[in-house]
């Protein structure tokens, strides 16, 4: 015989406990023991008034966008639902079944307010990785560095060309104010660009990802031993900016943690000079990073390598064995020795060149041959020396591949391959965000019972 559930529900009371509901290995169940919100409290005090109408819990935006940056929600509106349709949602948020979700635009107030003039998600963050510290996540033997780009909240169609006169309209967007504060606050954001955004002027333009579009970059410093994101910055996507953040990156997580590496991995991109001066030379770390070097000719002519160094001299010797030196011609008005890319010209004599044998294959198109040396180049020496050693081999190819994975992670299981807010700082609110919820899921894998088995897949380590 067929049953058929009754459509009434008669009962006039029902005891009901949403604790007893969550699995022990949910997800959120386990990343609620990593978070010490009685500390957040205590960092945001200082921000809100003693006296007024009490306001949103933060602690319950908080858990609303961990929620959201845990399992893909990027949408405020659809996270708001979401809390108020999803029982353990509802629990992670300590909120009861007849409790009221605050409205979406709150989660923007307080965003571009008070959570942001207390750097707060910064706040948090440090204190996630400190956790991971605690636990053992984190070996600090060696770090990784590499930058993803993430496409910037704009359109193709609003943006022209650099060369065109373009002024701000007079009631400015809340991005567009930003970008000009920043330009005042942070000389190296003010680059050249070919193309600006009228609604995001701040992020790049660039085809370097196949198809042009706007662009960000969130860049990671990452443990090795767990993947551990140790620090997390955006930036505008050049190169230059990027590298840039690892020197700001790794003397944050020296200050807030105490932590220094012995090595560091990085691509060909943070092989440039000033980024190896201060890893090697400030820091005393390990470079296992290939030299941003081009210097090797394909034309068939003489290389740099070609050239043999002479420390006691200050001098190079050609294949010819005659000097390169600096400073071989008399100059009415004196230049500096060191050029605008920290580098040192040497010279090879005009007389020496045209009675040379090898000119054809060292200089045909000029009267002397001109090697630039960097006044970083021991760093650079140190770097090459890593790179050809068998240990490079074994840490480079098994370990670099592992930033890599936190950024497959980020964008196909967290959703996060475009940013819904505009600006620098929106973007790395964002950033902190996704990296916060990757690091509370390898604490959840790696100190809790397994996940619990949902849509939303575990951690890739």
């Amino acid at each position: 015989m067929m049953g058929q559930q009754s459509a009434q529900q008669n009962a006039l009371f029902y005891e009901f406990c949403l604790d007893k509901h969550i699995p022990k290995n949910h997800l959120l169940r386990q990343i609620n023991q990593f978070i010490d919100f009685d500390q957040i409290r205590e960092h945001l005090k200082p921000f809100y008034s003693h006296t007024g109408r009490p306001s949103v819990d933060p602690e319950l935006m908080i858990r609303m966008l961990l929620i959201g940056y845990c399992y893909g929600i990027r949408s405020e509106r659809r996270l708001c639902d979401e809390v108020n349709y999803n029982l353990a949602y509802r629990w992670f948020c300590n909120l009861g079944l007849e409790d009221e979700i605050p409205n979406h635009s709150t989660f923007c107030k307080n965003r571009l307010g008070r959570f942001r003039d207390a750097d707060l998600l910064r706040f948090i963050f440090n204190t996630i990785v400190q956790r991971c510290v605690e636990e053992g996540l984190v070996g600090g033997e060696g770090f990784a560095v590499d930058a993803s780009f993430v496409k910037a909240h704009t359109s193709k169609k609003q943006r022209v060309k650099s060369n065109t006169d373009w002024k701000p309209v007079i009631k400015q967007t809340r991005a567009v104010k930003e970008y000009f504060e920043a330009l005042d606050m942070v000389p190296s954001l003010n680059r050249d660009q070919g193309t600006i955004s009228l609604t995001d002027p701040m992020a790049q333009w660039t085809a370097a990802k196949g198809t042009a579009n706007f662009f960000y970059s969130t860049n990671y410093l990452v443990d090795v031993k767990s993947i551990v994101i140790m620090d997390v910055e955006g930036s505008p996507s050049t190169h230059g900016l990027e590298v840039l953040t690892t020197k700001l990156m790794i003397q944050r997580v020296e200050d807030t943690h105490n932590i220094t590496p012995d090595y560091l991995l990085g691509d060909t991109a943070y092989g440039a000079s000033a980024n190896l001066n201060f890893v090697v030379n400030e820091k005393g770390i390990e470079p296992y990073i290939p030299v941003w070097d081009k210097s090797n000719r394909k034309d068939d002519t003489f290389s740099v390598a070609d050239f043999t160094w002479d420390e006691s001299r200050d001098e190079y010797r050609c294949p010819a064995q005659k000097p390169l030196r600096k400073k071989r011609r008399k100059e009415k008005v004196p230049t500096p020795l060191v050029t605008k890319d920290n580098g040192v010209n040497y010279r090879s004599s005009r007389k020496d060149c045209n009675t040379c044998t090898l000119k054809k294959y060292c200089c045909p198109h000029t009267h002397c041959r001109i090697i630039k040396r960097s006044i970083y180049e021991s760093a650079r020496e140190t770097a090459r020396r890593n790179c050809s050693s068998d240990e490079y081999r074994r840490i480079y190819l098994d370990e670099r591949k592992k930033v890599e994975m936190s950024f497959a992670h980020m964008k196909q299981h967290l959703g996060f391959s475009k940013l819904r807010l505009r600006g620098l700082k929106s973007a790395n609110d964002e950033f902190l965000l996704v990296a916060i919820a990757q690091n509370l899921r390898k604490l959840a894998m790696y100190c809790g019972p397994p996940p619990f088995e949902s849509r939303i897949s575990p951690p890739i380590i």
